[in-house]
């Protein structure tokens, strides 16, 4: 996570309220002795100390006093003092100072999720449309090589190329794969960045128009991550049209 990400967590960080993977990214900041993150949680752990002692000392009533220490099966003495209440009281603030952050932030997990979801959906149904226009036309790439990867790609002139592709190994760290629509003259154009799975598997969509009258192939090359204004590799992928 960046800095900026892990801001809102400095708070949940000093109480030792974070889940174990949260907890290890603020860690790491701290250990690099980040500029940003060991401030923070400086303050936050300054602030969240205080906490115990904002409640103001208030006198309870007498027969709450009793119903208190009847509950608990105590004997009131002479003398005893009332602030150990003030500081129950308090605690309890923290306890629910604690849950509205722990609420806040799962709200902001679950629509970190949700945004996923959607996008993923949107994806899905690019690719669906692509697959299913009678415009689109189908390459192949891979078929006849014993060595990865394989798949199919979907290019249609208005909704742009779907490729899925399979024995892909997973870009080294820096690294991503890039797409390119390589006209039959002129410099290929860069259609996108992707990345494949665990077991190979890696599905691009790029939504944009094509024109397939003076396409000559879809490539796709190693880039540093970032990607590149034209391709700096040799192509993994080849579809010809």
């Amino acid at each position: 996570m960046s800095c900026e990400e892990l801001r809102e967590l400095y708070e949940l960080y000093a109480l030792s309220a974070l889940e174990p993977e949260a907890r290890q990214e603020v860690d790491e900041h701290m250990a690099r002795h980040c500029p940003n993150c060991v401030p923070g949680v400086k303050q936050a752990r300054l602030w969240t100390s205080t906490l115990g002692y904002g409640a103001a000392t208030v006198e309870p009533p007498a027969r709450l006093r009793g119903r208190v220490l009847a509950a608990v099966g105590a004997t009131p003495e002479k003398g005893i003092g009332w602030n150990w209440l003030s500081h129950a009281w308090a605690a309890m603030a923290v306890g629910l100072l604690l849950a509205v952050i722990w609420y806040g932030y799962n709200t902001r997990m679950l629509q970190t999720r949700l945004a996923d979801l959607a996008a993923r959906n949107r994806l899905l149904v690019d690719a669906l449309a692509l697959v299913s226009l009678p415009e689109s036309q189908q390459l192949t790439f891979g078929g006849a090589a014993p060595a990865p990867p394989r798949g199919r790609i979907w290019v249609h002139p208005l909704r742009g190329v779907l490729l899925l592709a399979s024995r892909l190994p997973q870009a080294p760290a820096g690294k991503t794969y890039e797409m390119w629509i390589v006209p039959k003259s002129g410099a290929p154009i860069a259609a996108g960045l992707f990345q494949s799975n665990q077991q190979g598997e890696a599905m691009h969509v790029w939504t944009q128009t094509v024109d397939v009258a003076t396409a000559g192939a879809v490539a796709v090359t190693l880039e540093a991550e970032g990607g590149a204004p034209a391709p700096t590799s040799t192509p993994l992928i080849v579809a010809a049209f």
